[in-house]
């Protein structure tokens, strides 16, 4: 992970989720900060130029993940930075759903944990 760009940002307005995932991710030798809203995460974003890799709560208020996610495709300050949606939303098509909407990877909760870092290890 020596690349500019290897912190991961947490989108989550479940501050539980947010730790957990730290916890896991941190543990693992990653880099992580978080947010509480995807306002907030964008923020973030423009002020940390080494965000790798977005990892985008679908369900959230104000902002659900699919607008966020417009948002970032129609913005070139944010387009170019992957996000792995990651969701409790495992219904039939959920999946499609994300990855239609601009994201590059899907993983549901209860997070697998080595499918999110085989994910992360190809966009860091």
């Amino acid at each position: 992970m020596s690349d500019k760009r290897n912190k991961i940002l947490i989108i989550d307005d479940d501050s539980r989720n947010i730790f957990a995932l730290k916890a896991v991710l941190t543990a693992k030798k990653y880099s992580c900060i978080a947010a509480n809203s995807a306002a907030e995460g964008f923020d973030i974003i423009l002020q940390n130029k080494d965000i790798g890799v977005v990892l985008l709560d679908m369900m959230m208020p104000e902002m659900d993940g699919y607008e966020a996610l417009a948002k970032m495709k129609n913005d070139s300050a944010l387009k170019s930075i992957p996000v792995i949606a990651v969701t409790a939303q495992a219904m039939l098509g959920d999946r499609e759903r994300c990855l239609n909407a601009g994201a590059v990877g899907y993983v549901s909760k209860p997070v697998n944990i080595d499918e999110l870092v085989n994910l992360l290890n190809h966009y860091l």
